[in-house]
């Protein structure tokens, strides 16, 4: 049986407030009847047969696909496909996916974003200003049969610093799991789960699209439904939250109100127009969401220190800040494919080319590269 969306119509939120002083942003929980997104606000994008992102996974820039820079093949997650999903036809009903139960609020909800010479300080407790289904999900919930979460949504203590005024590296980068915060208070991962599906269609998740992980951290895998839909003069999306690398994230609407889409974006999901950035109408580069895969980040356009990914994955004392992307994630049971490639004497490429869409078929892939599984699981860790 099928549950439609409930955050999907016009709701009463609770939502931001945005005070400034003296350079710092703080909120405060208001009661506001501000529209949040519709399905019929996706003008020209049929929410119920949206490609699949299953299988668009890169080992470079492209667009509509996603560079992540480690997945877990073996990561369990949810472990049956829902009646939204067409397999044959490679789309899901986004309108008809399950949605976890409940109306839990979050009155200690905090998060602040300070401006601080040319550092953007974001302290938040990943508790949204919204409301949250009920985690873990009941054995008595619709969704519990298709991906039973059974992790419960914990306050955190995250403070991350970000370049005031990003730039443009000089090439992209991979896409790690953590990829920004949203103005909700709550983290955003990018479009895949553990095993490198597209999380939007596959994982259940509340009202709002979140849910928990291990460490209790709420997130979303696309743009929450529960932020105001709000639009500068021209008719674009205004911001919606920061990138790992200092980059806006705006909502889902370009020049004159068009809902946009990954065609209209370049290969991170993003583009370079005049929008509005620390009160200003500034021309630079920033993130759009979009309805359809990867949703929000493909991969990044700047440089981000690892240390804020730890702390929004979860892990603030996971040690010493790094600069780039990571080759891999050693210890944490994510196969670290550059190193397993490495091993085995191929490129990335081959590797991912040979265990195809997660989850992998490790006897096929061995298979293709002409080794033992045994070999292939030795090489990726899996043992």
């Amino acid at each position: 049986m099928a549950y439609r969306y409930v955050s999907l119509v016009f709701l009463t939120i609770t939502t931001l407030t945005i005070f400034q002083i003296a350079g710092t942003t703080t909120t405060a929980a208001t009661t506001s009847s501000a529209p949040t997104l519709q399905v019929s606000d996706a003008v020209g994008v049929d929410l119920t047969h949206l490609p699949l992102g299953d299988g668009k996974l890169s080992s470079a820039p492209k667009v509509g696909w996603i560079w992540p820079c480690h997945i877990n093949p073996s990561a369990g997650g949810a472990f049956r496909n829902g009646p939204w999903i067409d397999t044959t036809n490679g789309t899901y009903d986004l309108t008809a996916k399950a949605v976890v139960q409940g109306k839990v609020n979050w009155p200690q909800h905090t998060l602040t974003v300070k401006l601080a010479g040319d550092k953007r300080i974001i302290s938040t407790n990943d508790l949204p200003d919204h409301p949250t289904g009920n985690f873990p999900i009941s054995r008595t919930d619709a969704a519990f049969q298709y991906d039973p979460n059974p992790n419960t949504i914990a306050a955190q203590n995250v403070t991350i610093d970000l370049p005031a005024s990003p730039t443009l590296a000089t090439q992209p980068s991979c896409t790690p799991g953590a990829v920004g915060i949203l103005l909700s208070g709550a983290v955003l991962f990018n479009a895949l789960d553990a095993p490198g599906r597209d999380a939007v269609a596959h994982e259940t998740q509340d009202g709002c699209q979140g849910h928990p992980q291990e460490s209790g951290v709420y997130h979303y895998h696309s743009l929450t439904t529960c932020l105001p839909d709000t639009t500068s003069a021209d008719g674009q999306s205004t911001l919606v939250g920061y990138a790992i690398d200092g980059f806006g994230i705006y909502g889902m609407r370009g020049k004159g109100g068009k809902i946009l889409t990954s065609a209209d974006l370049d290969e991170c999901h993003g583009q370079t127009s005049e929008v509005e950035w620390d009160g200003k109408m500034v021309m630079m580069y920033h993130y759009n969401a979009t309805w359809d895969f990867p949703y929000t980040i493909g991969c990044l356009r700047g440089t981000y220190d690892l240390a804020n990914v730890r702390a929004l994955g979860g892990a603030p004392n996971a040690g010493p800040a790094q600069s780039g992307p990571p080759q891999g994630n050693p210890g944490s049971g994510q196969p670290d494919l550059a190193a397993a490639a490495a091993k085995l004497g191929i490129s990335v490429q081959t590797l991912r080319q040979a265990l195809g869409p997660p989850p992998p078929d490790l006897a096929a892939a061995a298979a293709k590269l002409g080794i033992s599984v045994q070999m292939l699981r030795d090489a990726l860790g899996l043992n």
